[in-house]
């Protein structure tokens, strides 16, 4: 008997594992550098290079990339800024890992700590941890019809199933101009940036994929002038891009993760030869996953009136959506500032990064705790050096509402910061507010039996000839049509041609005819 099957494309992680880098390293300044006084504000990324894949094992190479904005040491004091990277080289043990599999690596920066050893030496400590894992695609293989065969009389079953539609590693490149307004000094030297991407909205429409949202830009820069104070230009950027998609169609279910990978920020000339012009471009790395939702009817059940059918069955995990949330947590905090004897005169720049402790199922929902890491960088009423920096970390605990999940669900989850902005209540304290996003994707797995063949043998004719030609059946609680049918070797057909029977339902104590094919 040969089956026509369909083939659900699903997605599951092979294995996954976690690593821990300590950084523990002198870093001496460069020649080019003055010589660092007091540190205002710091930051770091990881840059992944090469992963090098083995039997159980993928060598990680890149590095930690860490900025210092920071005062001069000396007569002559002035804001400069510097950068230096340490390299990475670590080994991750996964599980089953083979040549052919694709390692996924996210990274975390911790605890980044930059000390003074002396002016022209830095102690630079850092944890970065890394997640790794390896994604595979698995193709299930259900039976939907019987091909070539008279006379089999099939049991179905609707399931509702969801399945990986669509899968794409893709690049989008946002690029943006900001020009300095007109009361603004030329920009000379930038000293600080910050790119980021905020309110991003990914979707999937007809033949491919859709973004919007915010590039915001920070620039801190000088305009040459020793004696000039330096300037400060900060902007959000609405953007909208598209990326190439075949197959994709608007009613899919997408899981689009996006990583910003490079950014960078450069000073060009506007149409009268100024430099008034900054150039933003910021990478956006796309994992790209689009679910599609169906019901089938599978086969679970076969038998001839001639032939006996022994179906061959395996355990297969069937899923189905169980919900899409979209979650808004919303924060408030206060940021502790590092030289209160001073008045805060204006806030320059904020911004943050989500660091997400633990998830967990409870009773109708995922809750998700972590902490909200928050820089601003300010001016005080210090007209020598009034640039200083806060940090702060605001701790949460979310909700994200899931009815009915269970241990038999599984889910994705996604978080970004939506809004974010700083305010000055009054001259000493600066107020935070946060709104993050915390979308989760759940998905309810079932175990069934799904057909895998059919063993057929032919009958015993004794036993077919000691059966009578006709009965008279009872019917008991539970039973069906097709179970009665495949009992006294019948259709189903035929019995409710014999009783004149309107529809399948039954009721326990019926009285049937039965009569053998």
């Amino acid at each position: 008997m040969d089956f026509v099957k369909k083939i659900l494309h699903q997605i599951s992680r092979k294995s996954e594992a976690v690593s821990q880098i300590t950084f523990d390293e002198d870093y001496n300044v460069p020649d080019a550098r003055p010589d660092v006084g007091r540190m205002i504000q710091k930051k770091g990324e990881v840059t992944i290079g090469d992963v090098q894949i083995s039997e159980g094992k993928a060598r990680v190479f890149g590095g930690l990339t860490f900025h210092l904005l920071y005062v001069s040491d000396g007569e002559r004091r002035r804001i400069c800024q510097l950068s230096g990277e340490l390299p990475i080289d670590e080994t991750i043990h996964l599980d089953g890992l083979t040549g052919g599999d694709k390692v996924c690596i996210t990274w975390e920066v911790e605890d980044l700590n930059l000390h003074l050893i002396n002016s022209r030496k830095l102690g630079v400590r850092a944890i970065v941890t890394l997640h790794a894992w390896i994604e595979e695609l698995c193709d299930l293989a259900v039976p939907m019809e019987i091909r070539g065969e008279s006379d089999v009389a099939v049991k179905r079953q609707e399931y509702r199933v969801v399945e990986l539609a669509v899968q794409k590693k893709d690049v989008l490149r946002v690029k943006k101009e900001l020009t300095i307004p007109s009361g603004k000094p030329e920009l000379h030297e930038i000293l600080w940036q910050d790119l980021e991407v905020r309110g991003l909205d990914l979707r999937s429409e007809e033949g491919r994929g859709s973004a919007q949202g915010e590039l915001f830009v920070f620039c801190l820069y000088s305009d040459g002038e020793e004696d000039h104070p330096l300037q400060w230009v900060e902007q959000a950027l609405p953007f909208q891009a598209e990326v190439e998609c075949q197959g994709c169609i608007s009613e899919m279910i997408p899981r689009i993760e996006s990583t910003l990978g490079q950014t960078t920020l450069e000073i060009q000339p506007d149409s009268d030869g100024e430099e008034r012009v900054l150039q933003a471009e910021a990478v956006l790395e796309l994992d790209i996953c689009l679910y599609q939702e169906e019901t089938v009817s599978l086969l679970q059940d076969v038998y001839h009136p001639h032939r006996e059918c022994i179906p061959k069955v395996q355990e297969e995990t069937l899923e189905s959506l169980l919900i899409r949330n979209s979650s808004k947590c919303r924060l408030t905090d206060k940021l502790q500032m590092r030289v209160p004897k001073n008045k805060i005169l204006q806030i320059c720049h904020s911004d943050g990064k989500i660091k997400i402790d633990e998830e967990r199922i409870v009773e109708n929902g995922i809750e998700v705790t972590g902490v909200v890491e928050l820089r601003a960088l300010y001016v005080v009423s210090d007209d020598e050096m009034p640039f200083y920096a806060a940090e702060t970390a605001i701790p949460f605990r979310h909700t994200i509402e899931v009815p009915g999940i269970g241990p038999d669900c599984r889910y994705e989850l996604q978080s970004s910061i939506d809004q974010l902005s700083t305010t000055m209540p009054d001259s000493s304290d600066i107020e935070a507010k946060v709104v993050l996003n915390l979308n989760a994707l759940v998905f309810r797995r079932r175990k069934e039996m799904v057909m895998q063949y059919v063993e057929e043998k032919d009958r015993d004719p004794e036993e077919l000839q000691s059966l009578p030609g006709i009965t008279c059946y009872f019917v008991k609680p539970g039973d069906t049509l097709w179970d009665i049918a495949k009992k006294f070797y019948t259709t189903t057909e035929k019995i409710r041609e014999l009783n004149d029977l309107k529809t399948e339902n039954l009721t326990p104590m019926q009285q049937l005819l039965v009569e053998r094919v």
